[in-house]
């Protein structure tokens, strides 16, 4: 009728990725491969974080090759990519190891300064960047914590470091401030098949996908597991955690 507003949509417009820049760390494995090609198909422009020397291909369903531009690096060496990271609209932190049952003073370092330490950095490196302009779409980073953060993962040495990088995330989250902080959403996956685990119920391509279709619809906290105590319990724990350290701890002044 007229002098009457249309009423607002019932979901919220789904987040574009079409010709938005992504960044990919762990690019060569499983999840990350997969993550490509999924974004790939939603024609966003991809950049491969890779720790190994050689250039990275890649190749869709089809054979033909997916256009990414392949940037070399590694852990303790995040402040290198300072300046490629400028380009990029959408970071995802997904790389790491698992040690599995070496209980080492070498395994432990590898663990901390991979799953933890090196997350961490690259993650404040990127929050440090300029903010975008209001009004503007914001930047995003995207950090794979993993369902190890709370649940037994048969690798101590690997919930142990994706708890540290787990209760990082949470005390980083509570300091998002200005006109158009950068957007910090917190994947926690179960157990999918990898090189870190060959016994995965769910295949990278499944998780990469619902990944991805939780995030354009503008979910903080995506979880993808085929168990549902995870669907309980991670949330109640979020929520008590930013309780928690709203009340305990204070931004840098």
């Amino acid at each position: 009728m007229p002098g009457q507003h249309p009423s607002a949509p019932l979901w919220p417009a789904l987040l574009p990725l079409r010709g938005k820049t992504v960044a990919v760390s762990g690019a060569r494995g499983a999840l990350g491969t997969a993550l490509l090609r999924a974004l790939h198909g939603h024609g966003a422009e991809l950049m491969a974080l890779t720790s190994s020397p050689e250039p990275m291909t890649l190749s869709d369903g089809e054979d033909r090759p997916i256009p990414l531009r392949s940037v070399g690096w590694c852990c303790g060496q995040e402040q290198a990519l300072a300046a490629c990271l400028r380009e990029v609209d959408i970071l995802v932190i997904n790389h790491g190891v698992n040690v599995y049952g070496d209980r080492s003073a070498a395994a432990i370092e590898r663990s901390l300064e991979v799953n933890a330490l090196s997350a961490w950095r690259l993650l404040e490196l990127f929050l440090q960047l300029p903010e975008r302009p209001a009004g503007s779409p914001c930047r995003e980073v995207w950090v794979n914590t993993s369902e190890a953060e709370l649940l037994p993962a048969l690798s101590p040495l690997y919930e142990i470091s994706k708890r540290l990088l787990g209760q990082l995330l949470s005390l980083r989250a509570l300091d998002g401030q200005g006109e158009n902080p950068c957007r910090i959403r917190r994947l926690v996956l179960g157990p999918f098949r990898s090189a870190l685990n060959p016994y995965g119920v769910m295949g990278a391509g499944f998780v990469a996908g619902q990944v991805i279709a939780q995030a354009r619809r503008g979910f903080g906290l995506i979880i993808v597991t085929p168990n549902p105590i995870t669907l309980v319990l991670v949330p109640l724990q979020m929520g008590l955690r930013h309780l928690y350290g709203r009340l305990f701890s204070r931004a840098a002044s």
